[in-house]
């Protein structure tokens, strides 16, 4: 089973994700902010297959939890999400693997983690 880590400070959020992708047969993670990521990361009996992570989070935001982890993890992929659409011309600069616009639909994004995870 693949295992997703999805990173966002909003409760509604992370339970509309988890319940999403579990139902959709993947082990789901749950981080509030970019510490809590970087905590399970250490511990390699959480490693993920793929990240979803919002940008603006509080503590340590989207963009530093990604350039920690494309320097330590480089091999997993991470999917920036955030509400604001201008971000998205910027997400590769970011080393990104891909950025999706925040949505009640949740369809691009389940595309993308498709994607990113060769399904």
């Amino acid at each position: 089973m693949k295992r997703i880590l999805i990173a966002d400070d909003e409760e509604a959020l992370q339970r509309l994700y988890k319940e999403e992708f579990e139902d959709e047969g993947y082990e789901v993670l749950v981080a509030g902010n970019g510490n809590e990521v970087i905590s399970l990361l250490e511990d390699p009996s959480h490693l993920p297959d793929l990240i979803v992570m919002d940008i603006r989070m509080p503590g340590m935001n989207g963009i530093d939890t990604l350039r920690i982890i494309k320097e330590k993890y480089p091999r997993i992929p991470v999917i920036l999400c955030s509400a604001y659409s201008e971000f998205k011309q910027d997400f590769s600069v970011w080393a990104s693997d891909d950025y999706v616009v925040k949505s009640s639909d949740l369809t691009e994004l389940k595309e993308a983690v498709k994607k990113h995870l060769k399904e």
